[in-house]
């Protein structure tokens, strides 16, 4: 497996260019398979979950076509095997999104219980419960999802979904079953994330007719059919801020180009806590360090409250602040791995069930460390970034999921990191 070593002690500076979100392309490519046209997608993040679904959607029989590194098309006309195999979504979660559109324009689909990151129980019942509620009949059994619409309808139906809880892909995957369905559909406690809003954006310019993306209550008037259509991915706000983090743990400068400070209010109030004069632009954003941080404390909730996963972000950089804080996860079980790793690298954290009581010291030092998970592996990063000496972090494989050449992306901004293959 390949590691990154990281040479700390340098402020980073400079300009660098943010990448599409992971979390708004994954859903937005099982979006095409609602329609038997061409959809093109631009601004689309080069990510080994990227990769995995777009294999994932060529062996349902999608014809996928590259025009550029981050533009592609994709057209499902072709699309005759209704199967998410679990060698190929093993290690994604995000391939649960294939089973609302498959549902609702091939009747049918079958989807292995998927994998992912091992921060805890994220169960799929939401969206078995709603796919349900509009009359289909699922069935759990070796591991797979089997679902298909009733025979006496055809296609599904609209119906009121009311979630037991806030589910991001949830809510995704049953607005794209729902655009196909006959009637129309309302989802409560529908998740408010602008990456639920970009892919309304793309399904509406199918011709999906959707209103209240970004409440908890949207609407569905189901059509026909959709068409093709362009789009570009939204920038990806958790990439923005984690090297916003990355800055201001090593006492940098930066400017981030290609996003915007629009939906990331939660991290730059924290971020402004923490002592760091922060300029917003249209599409980008500025972070200048003070000496030395300010302690923070957050608490993790739903979007537009503080995100989890910047939650890890957060704690690398109480770990060199002024003061303590404490952190407190509100969303997943057990999403304090990182932890562990980073008082190897001579941090000073406890931890209390879901609460993590971080206190700064003066410096960090050097060490291998394994990363346990995506945005874990993000926290080492910064951790490295700050230490002195070297720091090897081991399975690196997390960090291709969601961060697109975080290498040279660092190096651009001075840092002293490479990859060992």
């Amino acid at each position: 497996m390949d590691k990154l070593l990281i040479r700390g002690g340098t402020a980073l500076r400079g300009e660098v260019a943010i990448s599409g979100a992971k979390n708004a392309a994954l859903p937005i490519l099982c979006a095409s398979l609602l329609a038997a046209e061409p959809l093109y997608l631009s601004n689309l993040p080069q990510l080994r979950d990227v990769s995995t679904m777009l294999r994932l959607l060529e062996q349902m029989g999608v014809e996928v076509v590259c025009h550029a590194p981050d533009m592609v098309s994709l057209n499902s006309r072709g699309l005759h095997n209704p199967l998410a195999p679990y060698d190929m979504v093993k290690t994604m979660r995000a391939s649960i999104l294939v089973l609302g559109p498959l549902l609702a324009r091939h009747g049918e689909a079958r989807v292995s219980l998927p994998g992912g990151c091992a921060i805890g129980a994220r169960p799929v019942e939401q969206h078995i419960k709603g796919l349900q509620a509009m009359g289909a009949e699922v069935n759990v059994e070796h591991g797979y999802i089997h679902a298909c619409c009733a025979a006496d309808k055809g296609r599904l139906q609209g119906a009121c979904i009311v979630t037991d809880m806030v589910t991001v892909t949830g809510t995704e995957n049953l607005m794209m079953a729902a655009v196909l369905a006959e009637g129309e559909t309302i989802i409560e406690n529908a998740a408010r994330e602008p990456e639920v809003v970009d892919l309304a954006d793309c399904l509406i310019s199918m011709g999906a007719q959707i209103s209240g993306a970004g409440t908890d209550k949207i609407r569905i008037r189901g059509v026909e059919r959709l068409h093709g259509a362009r789009h570009s991915i939204m920038a990806d706000r958790i990439e923005t801020g984690t090297y916003l983090c990355a800055a201001a743990a090593t006492g940098g400068e930066v400017r981030l180009t290609r996003t915007s400070a629009a939906y990331l209010d939660a991290v730059v109030d924290k971020l402004l806590d923490a002592g760091c004069d922060i300029v917003t632009e249209r599409d980008a954003i500025r972070l200048k360090a003070p000496a030395r941080l300010k302690a923070v404390s957050v608490r993790t909730s739903p979007y537009p409250a503080f995100p989890t996963d910047m939650q890890a972000q957060f704690m690398a950089i109480n770990c060199v602040a002024e003061g303590s804080a404490v952190i407190r996860e509100t969303i997943f079980e057990n999403r304090f791995m990182h932890a562990v790793e980073l008082i190897r690298l001579g941090a000073d954290i406890r931890i209390d069930a879901n609460n993590a009581m971080v206190t700064g010291v003066e410096r960090l030092d050097g060490a291998t460390v394994m990363a346990t998970d995506l945005r874990a592996s993000a926290s080492l990063v910064i951790a490295g970034l700050v230490a002195q000496g070297e720091t090897v972090i081991d399975r690196i494989y997390h960090l291709d999921r969601g961060y697109e050449k975080i290498e040279e992306k660092l190096r651009q901004l001075g840092a002293r990191v490479e990859r060992i293959r």
